[in-house]
């Protein structure tokens, strides 16, 4: 039996929904804008992103099978408990598929790929000074996505990829201190990959990426995330 062309494009793009959906809740997780005890609104979700609610039922029960949220009967979803801990392994496991990309990168990098690098550091202190979430965001995702690709290693990065989807990408702006952290963070990444010094680039890449870690647990302590929790 033949699928049209057209209904497969329509699968497609329903996937697509819901993986964006995913991400987005994720994200409201991971930075504390809701917890366990707090229930996922389906409609809300929905409106927030101008979408059906059917991608968004999708999108909560792969994110069930993930166990990152629960489903409470005839009463809805809810995001499964998240403990210091977790948030701590989550942060520290991307640390090191980043470091060994940063470090083989260090290895390869072409003088066209640093004038990248700096163009876009350039880019992240902008953004940073003006207080341009999008622009942080955005420069941010490019530098080390040129990185990654500098490395030469796919399945390195698509692993990192797997545990990269649970930091809050579209709330960092809102975590205090990240915005200079990582402009900071990301002179130390470059002077080591212009060094061609693969050591250097591996350790201060991590460092990177949990002082990312860190401050997302002060962020959340400090909005009582973990209130009443042992975690």
């Amino acid at each position: 039996m033949t699928v049209p062309i057209s209904g497969g494009q329509a699968l497609g793009r329903r996937r697509q929904l819901s993986d964006e959906v995913a991400a987005y809740v994720r994200e409201l997780i991971m930075s504390g804008q809701v917890r366990h005890g707090e229930f996922l609104r389906l409609e809300r979700i929905a409106d927030d992103l101008g979408i059906s609610v059917t991608p968004v039922r999708e999108a909560l029960l792969s994110l069930r099978g993930e166990g990152f949220v629960t489903l409470e009967p005839r009463r809805g979803f809810m995001p499964a408990p998240l403990s210091r801990q977790d948030v701590q392994d989550l942060f520290e496991a991307q640390a090191y598929f980043a470091g060994e990309l940063a470090s083989r990168a260090a290895e390869k990098v072409t003088a066209d790929e640093l004038e990248s690098l700096d163009r876009t550091q350039g880019l992240l202190e902008q953004a940073s000074k003006a207080a341009d979430a999008e622009g942080i965001e955005r420069a941010n995702h490019q530098f080390h996505r040129v990185i990654n690709l500098c490395a030469g290693s796919p399945k390195t990065a698509w692993l990192l990829q797997l545990v990269v989807r649970y930091a809050p990408r579209r709330f960092y702006s809102s975590i205090q201190g990240w915005s200079q952290a990582s402009v900071d963070d990301h002179r130390l990444i470059l002077a080591a990959l212009r060094a061609e010094d693969a050591e250097a680039a591996r350790g201060a890449m991590r460092a990177h990426i949990r002082h990312a870690g860190t401050l997302l647990v002060v962020h959340l302590e400090a909005r009582g995330f973990w209130a009443g929790q042992s975690g």
